[in-house]
C-alpha cells in the first residue's frame, strides 16, 4: 500500500463507546473518502489499559518509523493516547473529535475542523505541554472538588438511556451542586499555600475549557510550561449560582464581585494534600490519592492542529 508523506504510518485509536454511539463507522468512512492512499491501522482497544499498552508496544517495535496517532473519541480517548505517546520522539498526536465533550481542542477551533481527516493529515505540528499527575498524565486539565464529584457521577450515568450522552454532564453538575460544595484538601502552587483546608473547586489546566462549555482557564497558554491554577473557595449555593455564568464565559478572573473567592496562580508544580478517598479528575478520568503532585512537562507532545 502506498504511504502518505514521508513514509508516515497513521494509526486511528477508536473509542467504540465515546459519546452516544461508536464512532468506528465515521472513522472508516472518513478514511475511505480520502483522496490519497495511506498506510494505516485502526486500533479498537477493549479498555484504557489496553489502549496505552497497545500504543506503547507498537512504538517500541517501530522506533524508527514516523507514526501519527489519531485519538478518535472525546477527552478520555485523547487522555489515553497522549499518555501513551509521551516520551516517544517519533510519535505525533491528532484528534478526530467524536466525543461528547472535546474540551481540549476548543483551545484552537470548532469541532468540525477536528473531524476532517485530510486537514489533520496536512495539519501543523504544535508542541504542547502535558502534565504528569503522580504516575499518570493529563493534557487538558486536572480538576477536583465540585468537579471531581461531577466526574464521578458522569462515569456512573453516562451509559444510561435518556440521561446519558449529552445529558449526563448537566445532571452530574446538578447532583454536585446538591452534595459536593465543600471538599477537604490543601493546595500548594510552587510551594505557596493557596487555601486553608477546604475548597469549592480547583482546576489545574493547560487547556482552557472543562465540562463542555466552562472556560475555566481563559489565560492559558498550552506550550509555556506553566499550569493555570484557579481555586474557588467555599461559597454558598446562591453565590455559586451567581458565579456560574462568569465561570462559563471565562470572565471570573476579572470580576470584582468574586475576587475574594477566587485564587489564581501560574505554577510549574502543584501539590494537593487530601484525605482518605480524595480524588481528582484527569481530563474526565478519575484518580484517587491522598497526596497528588502535578508537574508540567513543557512542549513534550507533538500535537497536530488542522
Amino acid at each position: 500500500m502506498q504511504k502518505f508523506g514521508n513514509e508516515m504510518k497513521h494509526i486511528f485509536i477508536v473509542n467504540t463507546v465515546a459519546g452516544e454511539h461508536s464512532c468506528l463507522k465515521e472513522v472508516k468512512n472518513a478514511i475511505a473518502n480520502e483522496k490519497e492512499v495511506i498506510d494505516y491501522e485502526i486500533f479498537t482497544p477493549d479498555s484504557a489499559k489496553d489502549n496505552i499498552e497497545q500504543i506503547k508496544s507498537y512504538l517500541e517495535a517501530h522506533p524508527d518509523e514516523e507514526v501519527r496517532f489519531y485519538a478518535c473519541g472525546g477527552d478520555g480517548t485523547l487522555n489515553k493516547v497522549a499518555s501513551a505517546v509521551y516520551g516517544y520522539q517519533n510519535a505525533s498526536l491528532a484528534v478526530l473529535a467524536y466525543g461528547s465533550g472535546n474540551d481540549y481542542i476548543k483551545y484552537y477551533a470548532d469541532l468540525q475542523t477536528f473531524r476532517d481527516v485530510e486537514k489533520e493529515m496536512h495539519g501543523t505540528e504544535h508542541r504542547v505541554d502535558i502534565m504528569q499527575v503522580n504516575e499518570r498524565f493529563a493534557i487538558n486539565a486536572t480538576h477536583f472538588g465540585l468537579d471531581s464529584v461531577v466526574a464521578k457521577m458522569m462515569h456512573k450515568i453516562r451509559r444510561y438511556p435518556i440521561i446519558g450522552g449529552k445529558m449526563c454532564y448537566p445532571i452530574a453538575v446538578f447532583w454536585a451542586f446538591l452534595t459536593g460544595m465543600r471538599t477537604r484538601c490543601t493546595v500548594y502552587a510552587d510551594g505557596e499555600k493557596l487555601n486553608n483546608g477546604k475548597i469549592c473547586l480547583c482546576t489545574i489546566a493547560n487547556g482552557r475549557y472543562v465540562g463542555g462549555s466552562y472556560k475555566c482557564a481563559p489565560r492559558s497558554v498550552n506550550d509555556d510550561g506553566l499550569l493555570e491554577v484557579c481555586l474557588i473557595k467555599p461559597v454558598s449555593r446562591i453565590k455559586f449560582a451567581l458565579f456560574k455564568k462568569y465561570y462559563t464565559n471565562g470572565t471570573h478572573l476579572d470580576n470584582p464581585k468574586f475576587m475574594k473567592y477566587v485564587v489564581y496562580r501560574r505554577a510549574k508544580q502543584v501539590v494537593i494534600e487530601g484525605g482518605k478517598g480524595f480524588c481528582v479528575s484527569l481530563d474526565g478520568e478519575i484518580m484517587e490519592g491522598e497526596k497528588i503532585v502535578v508537574e508540567n512537562k513543557q512542549q513534550a507532545i507533538r500535537f497536530i492542529v488542522p
